[in-house]
């Protein structure tokens, strides 16, 4: 299938490893132009060299609050412009109600809803006057049924759903979509990290019984990047291997 995705401008955010990168590797694969961001110069650049021709990279730190805006204005100057958002940002620390502090709250507001909420004021307006634009942010299927142990990304990705949803109704008309992937347990240097040693046991809660790959992640972002894609928006979507067992 032709995705209609060539020649196409994409600015795919915290893409130096993980679910990011697998996002830009498939954008890529598919004919678009890619610019990536890290936090580290030295991470971006290498990134961006093994993700190879039609690859670009600049620095960013999404936890800064201007760190998302310039990200997507460095984007459109590097491209000439953005057509594809992708919006990703590392999660914040695991946390508990107990453990967590009031003070831990705006620092996860700020990486994993204000970043979105950023990247999307810089790139949407000009997609609304082109007729033409992709937004897809990587969540976490926490939206869906909060995970006990990270109750700070459980609270602020849950916004950053609430903020989408609203978005695509108000561009729809636009030629823009708006949806966002809600990722279960996946191949991921974060995962690891996360579940330690406990990671074989989530494991077999999964009804896939496998971890995702990152690049079957991937496809699914640039499949709701594409041309074929135009009448979704407004849909979060997960990508879990099962795990999720409600109705809707």
């Amino acid at each position: 299938m032709d995705l209609g995705l060539h020649g196409r401008r994409a600015a795919v955010a915290a893409a130096t490893s993980g679910l990011g990168f697998a996002s830009a590797a498939a954008l890529l694969a598919e004919g678009a132009t890619v610019t990536i961001c890290g936090s580290d110069a030295g991470r971006a650049e290498a990134a961006a060299d093994r993700l190879g021709a039609g690859a670009s990279w600049v620095v960013a730190d999404l936890s800064d609050p201007d760190g998302a805006e310039r990200f997507v204005r460095d984007a459109q100057e590097v491209m000439g412009g953005v057509d594809v958002l992708v919006a990703n940002a590392p999660g914040p620390p695991p946390g508990t109600f107990a453990t967590a502090r009031a003070e831990d709250y705006p620092a996860a507001l700020d990486l994993n809803l204000l970043s979105v909420v950023r990247m999307c004021l810089a790139a949407v307006p000009a997609m609304r006057e082109r007729g033409w634009g992709r937004v897809v942010a990587i969540t976490s299927i926490a939206v869906r049924q909060p995970i006990g142990t990270l109750i700070l990304s459980n609270t602020a990705r849950a916004g950053a759903t609430g903020f989408l949803k609203t978005l695509a109704r108000e561009v729809a008309a636009d030629g823009v979509t708006v949806n966002s992937i809600q990722p279960g347990l996946h191949e991921t240097e974060r995962v690891e990290a996360v579940y330690g040693e406990g990671l074989a046991a989530q494991v077999e809660s999964i009804p896939a019984r496998a971890l995702g790959r990152p690049e079957d992640f991937g496809a699914a972002v640039a499949f709701l990047c594409s041309e074929p894609a135009r009448y979704v928006t407004g849909v979060a979507l997960p990508v879990d291997g099962g795990v999720h067992q409600g109705l809707l």
